[in-house]
């Protein structure tokens, strides 16, 4: 019988006598399980309102009550037989847990020292990585700006030839063409 809810899977289990319990444990967990009273606690879909208000209604409280009480009762009795059961493995399991809860002591610990070398390596190489961006950034300016300068001075040196070679007369005005022509083409080429 399958009631959809994980505890009734466990106490169906130790109700079958599986895990290394008593039969006569076994059987009262089965005797419990099987009763109709309390089928409606291990349905997946019980409501603690619904149940309360039809218990109201049909008037039976007292009875309900009584019955439930019994049933704690032993639900408590088969506890404690299970308990007594597998106090050794229960030992064992709680003796684990402290040596667990100490391997993860250990394990955070060198995790936060992992993570401040891993921060401190970080530095090292970020704070050099932003300069080298700044610099390079700073450089890239610089490389614009000398280029931007060069075209400045190529451009005053054809404007004075060309000044030079227009004073000059007829005779020099071929050369000042050229010049000319020279000086158009690398403002247009500079402009582009």
């Amino acid at each position: 019988m399958t009631y959809g809810s994980p505890g009734a899977a466990s106490m169906e289990e130790a109700a079958a006598g599986s895990g290394g319990g008593t039969p006569a444990l076994g059987l009262a967990l089965g005797e419990l399980l099987g009763d109709e009273c309390y089928a409606d606690f291990l349905r997946e879909d019980f409501d603690v309102k619904t149940y309360t208000s039809q218990s109201i209604h049909q008037a039976v409280i007292a009875e309900q009550l009584a019955k439930l009480a019994q049933g704690i009762s032993q639900l408590d009795k088969e506890l404690h037989l299970q308990v007594v059961a597998r106090h050794e493995d229960l030992l064992a399991q709680a003796t684990g847990i402290g040596s667990l809860e100490g391997v993860l002591q250990m394990m955070q610990t060198r995790i936060s020292a992992l993570q401040s070398t891993v921060d401190r390596i970080r530095a090292k190489i970020i704070d050099p990585y932003n300069k080298i961006v700044s610099r390079t950034a700073q450089l890239a300016k610089l490389q614009a700006a000398c280029d931007l300068l060069r075209r400045i001075i190529r451009i005053l040196y054809l404007s004075k030839r060309l000044q030079g070679q227009l004073q000059g007369g007829s005779r020099e005005i071929t050369k000042a063409a050229q010049s000319l022509n020279e000086l158009d083409m690398f403002v247009k080429h500079c402009c582009c």
